[in-house]
C-alpha cells in the first residue's frame, strides 16, 4: 500500500508520463475524421454498394439510409450534424431536380451530392447550379467514387470530367445552351493564361488539376477563375462552363 508521499509521487509520474509521451497525442491527432453520411436511394443494391465504398474509404463513418425524399427530409431535420448527403436523382418524391431544391432549402449548410445513372452534361451542370456540391455517376469505378466523395468532403465541387469533356447532351438541351454563348469580344478580353484556365474548366478539371497541368500554383488558378467570372459577367463556375461549352479555344489561343 502506498503512503501519501508515494501516492503523490506516483500520481505526478503518471502526469509527466502522459505529457512526455508524444505518441498518445500524435495518435489522436493523426486519426482519420469520422463522418456522418446519409445515402438516399431507392435501390437497395446500390445503397449497399455505396455503403461499402464509404466503410472502406472513410473508416469509422456513420451511415444513414433512406429510399425516398420525404424520409430524407425528415432525417435531415433530425440530424443537423450530417457531413454529406448522397442523393439519387430519380428516387420517389424527387421529381427530378425539384427534390434537390427542396433538400437544399431544408438544409442549406449540408453538402448534397447527386448520385445518378444520368450522364447528360446539362443535367450534371444544372444539378450544380441548383446547389449540389457534386455529381457522381453510378457507373463510376469504386476508386473514383471514393476520390469524388473525399474531394467533396474537403470542401470542393466534383464534376465527372469524362462527361463534361465528351459533352453528352440531348439536342433539346443543346439548343438552350446555345442561347447564351460567350461573345468573341468577351473571349478576346481574357489573357492567354485565362483562356487556358477556362479551357480546362470546360473540360471539368478541378483547380488542383488545372494547377498541375499548367504548372502553376493553385492560388494562381483561383485568381484566374475569379478574373474569368468577372470578365465574362457570370456568377459562378458552372455558368462559365455552360457558356464555354462550344468555344473553339485554339482559335483564340493562336493570337
Amino acid at each position: 500500500m502506498l503512503n501519501e508521499p508515494d501516492a503523490a509521487l506516483s500520481s505526478e509520474n503518471r502526469y509527466h508520463d502522459s505529457e512526455s509521451n508524444p505518441d498518445n497525442n500524435q495518435t489522436e491527432s493523426s486519426m482519420e475524421p469520422v463522418y456522418k453520411i446519409l445515402i438516399a436511394d431507392d435501390h437497395p443494391l446500390f445503397r449497399e454498394a455505396i455503403s461499402s465504398v464509404i466503410a472502406s474509404g472513410f473508416e469509422g463513418s456513420e451511415i444513414l439510409e433512406t429510399d425516398d425524399l420525404d424520409s430524407a427530409l425528415e432525417i435531415t431535420r433530425d440530424n443537423d450534424d450530417l457531413d454529406l448527403i448522397l442523393l439519387d436523382l430519380n428516387m420517389p418524391g424527387m421529381h427530378g431536380l425539384n427534390g434537390l431544391i427542396s433538400l437544399r432549402n431544408e438544409a442549406p449548410t449540408i453538402p448534397v451530392v447527386i448520385v445518378s445513372a444520368e450522364e447528360d452534361k446539362q443535367v450534371v451542370l444544372q444539378a450544380i447550379t441548383y446547389g449540389a456540391c457534386g455529381f457522381i455517376t453510378k457507373s463510376s469505378p469504386r476508386a473514383q467514387m471514393t476520390e469524388a466523395i473525399q474531394q467533396i468532403l474537403n470542401g470542393n465541387v466534383y464534376l465527372p470530367s469524362d462527361i463534361i469533356r465528351t459533352g453528352k447532351e440531348s439536342s433539346q438541351r443543346r439548343v438552350r445552351s446555345d442561347e447564351n454563348p460567350i461573345s468573341p469580344e468577351l473571349l478576346n478580353s481574357l489573357t492567354r493564361r485565362q483562356l487556358l484556365v477556362l479551357e480546362r474548366m470546360a473540360k471539368g478539371e478541378s483547380n488542383k488539376q488545372i494547377a498541375y497541368n499548367l504548372n502553376i500554383a493553385e492560388t494562381t488558378v483561383k485568381a484566374h477563375v475569379s478574373a474569368i467570372l468577372r470578365k465574362l459577367g457570370v456568377h459562378n463556375r458552372v455558368q462559365a462552363i455552360l457558356s464555354a461549352g462550344d468555344v473553339d479555344f485554339n482559335q483564340y489561343l493562336k493570337r
